[in-house]
């Protein structure tokens, strides 16, 4: 029971220093100098290192989620359907939630270990020394990267999972290209594609976030460089599903009403 109730105290201050971390966030970022050019680096950066993952990733969610779905819309003679389930299964969920968990995986536990590091070596304190703002150099242009890269990033992850998808559908149904992505574009509405576009700036801002206050508050030395970037993908990851709950709810509410 005590350890249960040390458990439930260390979440709830977890996230009180969270939420204060964030609040900082805002406030820092709307407050001169503005960092642009580290910005631009920060952004470069994220991008460069994730688009060939995000690729292989949404190429391969195509492959799978077609070749195992035919089978199951070829015994209901519903195969000419496969286009629009992919496409709206993809875009509303499959896309965004998977290619930000590979995300999540290869930029937080990397902004959590180079801020761990940097925390742990006093870099950090030198900066704060030396008269620069190492929160607002080091953290807001690392959330905002995450925050504007993510978005672009599915897209681009999308679109090569339905290509993936139209490779299996031209081998398995002789479908040609422009006959599937017709099929695609006539199934998808904006109530499909904007409501998943813009969790994903929530998703980035989530990931940017949590990387960035793990590795900023990192402790106990080397083996808390660790530590920090292992947490960072751990809850980026469980915030991330409760971002997207979030998410599905509002919209369906919304589109109700």
């Amino acid at each position: 029971m005590q350890k249960t109730t040390h458990l439930f105290k260390s979440f709830f201050i977890e996230v009180g220093e969270l939420s204060y971390f964030a609040g900082r966030f805002f406030m820092e970022v709307f407050s001169r100098p503005f960092e642009f050019k580290e910005l631009l680096r920060q952004c470069y950066s994220v991008g460069n290192r994730s688009i060939l993952l995000v690729g292989v990733t949404g190429f391969i969610i195509g492959l799978v989620l077609t070749l195992q779905t035919r089978p199951t819309l070829e015994e209901f003679g519903a195969v000419s359907w496969m286009p629009s389930m992919v496409s709206i299964s993809i875009i509303r969920e499959i896309g965004p939630v998977i290619i930000a968990l590979t995300f999540a995986g290869r930029i937080a536990s990397g902004i959590g270990a180079e801020l761990g590091s940097m925390k742990v070596t006093e870099q950090i304190d030198a900066m704060e020394v030396s008269g620069t703002n190492p929160f607002k150099f080091l953290v807001v242009t690392r959330i905002l990267a995450t925050t504007l890269m993510l978005p672009i990033l599915v897209v681009f992850g999308d679109a090569i999972a339905l290509y993936g998808s139209y490779i299996i559908e031209n081998l398995k149904g002789d479908v040609s290209f422009v006959l599937y992505f017709n099929k695609v574009f006539n199934a998808l509405e904006f109530s499909d594609i904007i409501p998943a576009t813009i969790k994903t700036f929530f998703f980035g801002f989530a990931i940017g976030l949590v990387g960035c206050f793990k590795g900023y508050n990192c402790e106990k030395g080397t083996v808390g460089v660790g530590l920090a970037a292992n947490s960072a993908v751990v809850f980026s990851s469980m915030l991330l599903f409760v971002l997207d709950f979030i998410a599905v709810f509002v919209t369906d509410i919304f589109f109700e009403i």
